[in-house]
């Protein structure tokens, strides 16, 4: 394999980590912040897919960047009613609305599998128009989905900074204590789920505009890869503050991604990368236990060994 091949698999890569690391906030902001496992997320992921490729095939490849998110935020809110106000276990709350969403998927394509965007404007092309002559032309993608990403985590740790936002992380951290100091921990719940939806919608339209096409299968696995993406993130910046957590999943999903494009180049067959994405999980998850696993160990040993001498 040649420098510039392998270059243009690490763009690639790096293009496709940069748009799931928005499903990765969505649940740095559920899970991390608002203690809530939300397994919505794949339905929603290909509502926002579906949402922006709609409005896009109707000639506004921005406006279907709110429009997803709008989407997206619709089914947070559903989500959150499920659980808050029906009495739903979140679990239970996130199968339901994920198992709904793909009848609505389905009937957004008008009954059909896929959605075709090879005529239509995207920002991608938008952003190629915009860049072409220059220099930096051939990484239109790459650039483009920089911008978004990095305005999302910007807006993201600016939000939970502000008085709302810290009371979304303090009804996660300790609920007794928000419901003591009269803050509405149902409407809390609500607030940031959909806020976090709104990112996996947003997340789902730039796939959707970055592979020219939908299909109602496109958001198959997303929990798992942006689980991975945020694990990973996790154990590299540890548990620095909001900006930290927040580029740290970032560059999680990217790894991630690169990881997943070493294993399709070792000629892997395509029923095994979902085990490697649960390998990746796992690997994740157990790395900061079994480091300290490991450090404990080593001072058992030292201690023992300077036991005799000092004898």
């Amino acid at each position: 394999m040649d420098f510039g091949t392998l270059l243009g698999l690490a763009q690639s890569a790096a293009e496709l980590g940069l748009i799931c690391s928005l499903t990765a906030l969505s649940l740095y902001l559920s899970y991390s912040m608002l203690n809530v496992c939300d397994l919505s997320t794949d339905g929603c992921f290909t509502l926002g897919a579906v949402v922006g490729a709609n409005v896009s095939l109707n000639g506004h490849p921005f406006l279907a960047l709110p429009a997803a998110m709008l989407a997206g935020m619709l089914s947070g809110f559903v989500t959150g009613f499920l659980q808050t106000k029906m009495g739903v276990n979140s679990l239970l709350a996130g199968i339901i609305v994920n198992t709904a969403l793909y009848s609505v998927n389905v009937a957004a394509m008008d009954g059909a599998s896929l959605i075709p965007l090879n005529k239509a404007d995207t920002v991608f092309t938008k952003a190629k128009g915009l860049l072409e002559g220059s220099f930096i032309e051939e990484q239109y993608k790459l650039l483009a989905v920089l911008v978004i990403v990095a305005a999302a985590v910007a807006v993201l740790v600016a939000f939970l900074k502000t008085k709302l936002g810290m009371s979304i992380r303090c009804a996660g951290d300790n609920p007794d204590m928000v419901r003591s100091s009269s803050i509405n921990i149902v409407h809390m719940t609500i607030i940031g789920l959909c806020a976090s939806n709104a990112l996996t919608g947003l997340s789902g339209c730039l796939m959707a505009q970055a592979q020219k096409s939908v299909d109602i299968n496109l958001g198959n696995g997303m929990l798992t890869i942006a689980l991975a993406s945020l694990l990973i993130g996790r154990t590299l910046m540890g548990r620095g503050g909001l900006a930290l957590g927040g580029v740290g999943v970032v560059v999680g999903a990217v790894i991630f991604r690169l990881v997943y494009a070493a294993a399709l180049r070792l000629d892997m067959p395509a029923f095994m990368l979902k085990a490697v994405s649960s390998v990746i999980v796992v690997a994740a998850i157990s790395l900061p236990y079994l480091k300290a696993s490991w450090e404990v160990l080593l001072r058992k040993i030292r201690h023992k060994r300077r036991g005799p001498a000092d004898a």
